[in-house]
């Protein structure tokens, strides 16, 4: 996971220097090596997101920072986007559910931008952090429980991309019908590929559900909370609100923890010391950041930066991990991992105003997994680990471990969550549920009551 590029030029995926696909094969076993590449042509490069999806990828710390904090030259409404206004690109595309405009403060500007980033911000001051440590513990030790007395499990596939998701469905005040559809949509919706497109619309008919619900019976949670803000959110702005609360909280989190994880369990310089996971989290977020390449922006006239032109309403994505990587940035010391100016969470007034609730989950998941698993190890080597092909995030395929089999947790449903809603009857499942864990909302709710 630490190898140093070998590229000397333009990737294979790149014939006669053309856009590289972030998309492929190649891209998911080499990102790295793709990002030196890139670093030929400058602060930034033309790329593709997905086949047919054109884009001009900033890999340049410097660059990166610019143009994040100049939101009046750079802006983030993709109404504005030329290609797609134009039908040039596939109605199909994975690519629209990430890039496709929402009327939420991630797709806005301006005045509309602060009115929906003030909700947001307004109502995740009210989440106590402690409610949300216990959550998370009680999160972890359920999904613990479910492999705990094996000896080997995936740690990707049973912890790290469930914990978050349960947390999050909790939070939100999800029913368990629900949250099992939301959990199905974030999923399908971060991972691209074939089912994306269904996943969206499943994820929006169940917010939509989740928005009526609290307007009629408000909770102890954050979609309450947001309906009852005096902005006065209509149910629209709410559901894509809610939107990229959700997807920009939890397969980001799944990154962190495994790879966090990963790297105390594999790399030397943490052997022995498996509760140095504060230090593994911020070397996660400067060198294997979980959202990798996103923060579209749209020129609004063509602008020079570092000698490239980014032409007007083109979209120009932020490359998070090779900003990151930057050897402008980085050089030939590790010191730097030490201070927070990565670019993880973002810069400017669009910066993630998530990120101290995503460090508490993450920490806190890392730490009860290492707590009860005590002796736990990777069952392959560090260097066999290997990344998912995704141009959005940098997520491992699989984090296989071993351990000695430790006894399940009592269940005591008196710890229920004061926040958590009464599980009712789940409605059909969608057709295309994930193959493991389709109604995991539902499975941890009656874990709770000890059902």
């Amino acid at each position: 996971m630490n190898q140093d590029s070998a590229h000397h030029g333009p990737p294979p995926s790149c014939p006669a220097h053309g856009r590289i696909g972030l998309y492929t094969s190649e891209f998911g076993a080499d990102p790295d090596g793709h990002y030196a590449a890139l670093r030929q042509y400058g602060s930034s490069a033309p790329v593709e997101m997905a086949p047919g999806v054109e884009a001009e990828l900033v890999t340049g710390y410097a660059a990166a920072l610019h143009i994040l904090q100049n939101p009046a030259t750079f802006v983030r409404d993709s109404r504005r986007w030329r290609a797609l206004a134009e039908g040039r690109v596939p109605e199909d595309s994975p690519a629209l559910a990430m890039m496709a405009y929402r009327p939420n403060a991630l797709f806005s500007d301006g005045l509309e931008h602060s009115r929906l980033r003030q909700v947001v911000t307004d109502t995740l001051a009210t989440v106590d952090p402690h409610e949300l440590d216990r959550h998370v513990q009680q999160v972890a030790t359920y999904l613990i429980d479910q492999f705990c007395g094996g000896s080997e499990t995936d740690l990707l596939v049973d912890y790290a991309m469930q914990l978050p998701l349960l947390v999050y469905s909790e939070l939100f005040g999800c029913t368990a019908d629900i949250g099992d559809r939301v959990i199905y949509g974030i999923s399908g919706i971060f991972a691209g590929g074939a089912d994306a497109e269904h996943a969206n619309k499943v994820l929006g008919e169940a917010l939509y559900e989740l928005v009526k619900l609290k307007r009629r019976s408000p909770g102890r949670d954050i979609t309450s909370r947001m309906l009852q803000h005096g902005a006065g959110l209509s149910d629209d702005e709410m559901v894509n609100q809610l939107v990229t609360l959700l997807s920009g909280g939890t397969a980001p989190l799944a990154s962190l923890i495994s790879t966090g994880t990963a790297l105390l369990l594999g790399d030397d310089r943490y052997a022995g010391t498996h509760f140095l996971v504060e230090e593994a989290i911020q070397e996660v977020l400067w060198r294997h950041a979980p959202i990798a390449n996103y923060a579209v922006h749209y020129p609004v006239q063509d602008v020079e930066v570092d000698g490239r032109v980014l032409r007007a309403d083109e979209p120009v994505v932020i490359s998070f991990a090779a900003a990151n990587t930057d050897p402008a940035v980085v050089g030939n010391s590790s010191h730097h991992l030490r201070g927070r100016s990565h670019l993880a969470f973002g810069a400017g007034p669009h910066v993630c105003p998530a990120k101290d609730p995503a460090i508490l989950i993450g920490r806190t998941a890392i730490e009860a997994l290492l707590t009860r698993l005590t002796d736990v190890e990777l069952a392959v080597g560090m260097r066999q680990l290997s990344w998912q092909p995704t141009p959005w995030g940098k997520t491992l395929t699989a984090l296989p471990v071993r351990f000695t089999p430790v006894p399940r947790s009592p269940k005591r449903s008196s710890e229920m969550p004061a926040a958590a809603p009464a599980a009712t009857p789940a409605a059909q499942a969608p057709a295309a549920q994930p193959a493991r864990g389709g109604k995991r909302w539902t499975s941890f709710l009656n874990w709770l009551k000890g059902v």
